[in-house]
């Protein structure tokens, strides 16, 4: 089954062409009841991020709630992050992190449409500034 946008045949071209509409409100326009995005269900997750107030206790956190391989997934994925705000290209990116440049080619696109946690993490945790530039 192939499917057609404006003449093209191949999922991935219609993908990457389609439209893209800015959201003002980021992910609470995408949240719908009963999705992994409702409030009802990450609501109480958000609370008890928020409840944390050290390095240590985000660990332990995370180290409890990740398996280790979602753990290295967020914090490849954060690792990007201060290395597309520079605008690094891509292959370097990888090269220098070994993330994919799908995976990296998703961040962008957070980044660029997404619903501003990135930056706003970014702007405010000084050390990421730094490693972009090493």
């Amino acid at each position: 089954m192939t499917i057609s946008n404006r003449g093209f045949t191949n999922v991935i071209a219609c993908y990457y062409t389609m439209p893209v509409k800015h959201r003002e409100n980021g992910a609470a326009a995408r949240a719908r009841p009963g999705t992994a995005l409702s409030s009802d269900v990450v609501g109480p997750l958000v609370e008890a991020l928020l409840t944390l107030k050290t390095s240590a206790e985000m660990r332990a956190f995370l180290d409890d709630l990740c398996t280790p391989a979602e753990i290295e997934a967020i914090a490849d994925r954060w690792r990007v992050v201060p290395l597309l705000l520079k605008e690094t290209p891509y292959r370097e990116i990888h090269d220098r992190t070994g993330v994919s440049v799908t995976t990296i080619g998703r961040i962008a696109r957070a980044l660029a449409f997404g619903a501003g946690g990135y930056r706003i993490a970014a702007e405010r945790v000084p050390s990421s500034r730094k490693r972009a530039v090493s």
